[in-house]
């Protein structure tokens, strides 16, 4: 039983595999570069992730109301197909379309345990509390860190694990980087453990382009925190209202790409780097990408990477994909 309402909720860090670049070594290397890029995950503190959030409500923003639509109908065949004794959640922020899991778990009296993975602990925690107020069986352990920094170290303590990836966040990757993560998730997978896949497809570039750029002006805000978390964390000026949020469809790479676009001349002044930025009117910095797939080019991808596809789940006109996967 459950203890998570008497017992606070406690997150265990994981441990990196292997050496990956803190944030002064990104901006060093990605924003002081060219073309001037940043890594997406740094969008997720407390903030952008609660920001995120909100963008999921948005009209606009088809991926996650599309996907928890999809998800919804399927997870009782995904539960009782995997049967998992814990369910393992990369990037998991808020967790809210991994409740029709809990919902199928509880409909079918099968109740694993649960560890979401993130790199925010107030989110986990605050996340965690809610899911165990919600279902009482639930018991609920957190492991924060970064899951780029590798997989080898993220404890095993069933038998049966459904590891859960989803948001289209495969997407973010490019092609090569997907494929390596993928393969790298294969070989922490053990006979008897599945991998619930999601992914964004291909679609009209309208539809794309107005997912991000909402008229509320949200994931502006969002990709503006990028900023405000440079500021915070190695003492930078960032002016953010001299900058403007812009996304794009890339239809030779199939993929939207967001920009931050310096709206004028300005020098940056990095007090933890000891180092000054300048840029010019009209530059840009690369903030993310977001790949968006045919079935062939997904299933492809999976079999790439050494995993065999149990179930290609499709929403309604293919606006998405749920793949559950097994090791080869």
């Amino acid at each position: 039983m459950n203890t998570a309402l008497s017992t606070p909720i406690a997150c265990e860090p994981i441990r990196p595999t292997r050496v990956v670049p803190s944030l002064s070594e990104d901006v060093a290397r990605g924003l002081f570069g060219a073309p001037r890029t940043l890594p997406p995950k740094y969008f997720y503190d407390e903030r952008g992730s609660l920001l995120f959030d909100r963008i999921c409500d948005v009209p606009e923003y088809y991926p996650t109301r599309t996907e928890s639509a999809l998800l919804q109908r399927i997870a009782r065949e995904v539960i009782e197909t995997a049967r998992p004794e814990r369910i393992v959640e990369l990037g998991s922020g808020t967790s809210r379309k991994t409740r029709h899991l809990f919902d199928a778990c509880a409909e079918l009296e099968c109740h694993p345990t649960y560890a979401p993975v993130d790199v925010c602990d107030e989110v986990l925690v605050a996340s965690g509390e809610a899911l165990s107020g919600d279902y009482p069986w639930l018991d609920v352990r957190p492991l924060v860190g970064d899951y780029t920094a590798g997989l080898g170290n993220l404890p095993r303590r069933a038998t049966r694990n459904l590891v859960v990836f989803l948001g289209g966040t495969i997407g973010n990757f490019t092609r090569e980087q997907a494929t390596d993560f993928l393969r790298e998730l294969r070989a922490m997978l053990a006979p008897g453990d599945t991998l619930l896949l999601g992914a964004d497809r291909v679609k009209q570039p309208d539809v794309l382009h107005a997912a991000y750029n909402d008229d509320a002006g949200l994931t502006a805000e969002f990709n503006l925190n990028l900023l405000r978390v440079l500021n915070r964390e190695l003492g930078a000026d960032f002016d953010l209202d001299a900058f403007e949020h812009y996304a794009l469809f890339n239809p030779l790479e199939s993929r939207i790409e967001m920009h931050l676009i310096a709206m004028r001349d300005q020098t940056v002044t990095f007090e933890g780097l000891h180092d000054s930025l300048h840029l010019r009117e009209g530059e840009n910095i690369l903030t993310e990408i977001s790949r968006k797939f045919t079935r062939a080019q997904l299933e492809s991808m999976l079999e790439d990477a050494g995993l065999r596809v149990v179930r290609h789940y499709e929403a309604d006109a293919h606006k998405f994909s749920l793949v559950l996967a097994e090791p080869d």
